[in-house]
């Protein structure tokens, strides 16, 4: 009976640590450049990481400065986003990709107040879920996992060509979002100025990284086991032996500190992380 009882213990155990190196821990078993966001997708399935996600409080912006767009993408369809113009002509855009809910007015809103802060700018808030916005977070996370690579880097190089022949771009993203921040900055190549990830999936191909021009600013949460503080310093160390800028800001708060409509919304930490974020792409985008 006692070995039993100790085979019955010893298999949970091993079960518990399988299910928290997907969840926490996740591991890459593939060098391909897809990576990255490929594993943050699959947290879709851990009822922790959903369970960190409480539904949003519904929400309208009654009056918005710019208005929706639709360009050509090189995969022969047409890509959405939300624009605000800049004031006077400028070659600075700015890519904003929405959480996992998708582009509702949570991320319009957040859009209209980085346009207001950073200056003559043109914002572009990006819609990677082709008009789908979830409310409810099993509806988020079937949403989230039916975004394909192909199709989400079809929509990010259209939105690069919408700007222009030689603009200059910062990205900015949270969470599903954060991950497709950065690869949105390796996309663009030379016209990468700047990326800012919150507690997104890190990239962890070292070649992969090599291509990125921009610094990185880097904003996590210490108390997050989904990407933890493990993997975040293992993007650190790819980053140095990659020969990047990068810059890591750890805070003491959970996984979607930043988003308000999150009742785990850290109203300081999220006001900071503004800051900073506001900050640093000010200082590259000049």
């Amino acid at each position: 009976m006692k070995n039993c009882i100790f085979l019955v213990t010893l298999c949970l155990l091993v079960n518990g640590f399988a299910r928290a190196q997907l969840a926490c821990c996740v591991k890459p078993t593939a060098t391909d450049s897809t990576e990255a966001t490929t594993l943050f997708a699959m947290l879709g399935t851990d009822p922790t990481f959903k369970a960190k996600h409480a539904n949003p409080l519904p929400f309208t912006l009654q009056s918005k400065m710019g208005k929706k767009v639709s360009f050509k993408t090189p995969d022969g369809k047409t890509g959405m986003a939300y624009e605000i113009k800049a004031a006077k002509k400028t070659d600075n855009y700015l890519l904003v990709i929405h959480e996992w809910w998708g582009l509702n007015d949570y991320i319009v809103q957040e859009a209209e107040r980085l346009y207001k802060e950073l200056g003559n700018v043109n914002v572009l808030a990006l819609d990677l879920y082709d008009g789908k916005v979830a409310t409810e977070r099993e509806h988020a996370a079937q949403i989230m996992q039916g975004v394909t690579q192909d199709r989400a880097q079809a929509i990010i190089n259209g939105a690069i060509a919408h700007a222009g022949k030689d603009p200059d771009i910062a990205t900015i993203g949270w969470c599903f979002g954060g991950g497709w921040s950065l690869q949105s900055a390796i996309l663009a190549g030379d016209k990468a100025e700047a990326a800012v990830i919150y507690y997104g999936m890190p990239e962890r191909n070292v070649e992969r990284l090599k291509k990125l021009k921009a610094p990185v600013l880097g904003i996590f949460a210490a108390q997050d086991n989904s990407i933890t503080p493990a993997v975040v310093q293992e993007f650190e160390q790819k980053m140095q032996e990659a020969g990047k800028d990068v810059t890591i800001k750890m805070y003491d708060a959970v996984h979607a500190f930043a988003n308000p409509s999150n009742p785990n919304y850290d109203r300081e930490a999220a006001e900071e992380a503004h800051r900073l974020a506001v900050d640093f792409i000010k200082k590259h985008l000049d």
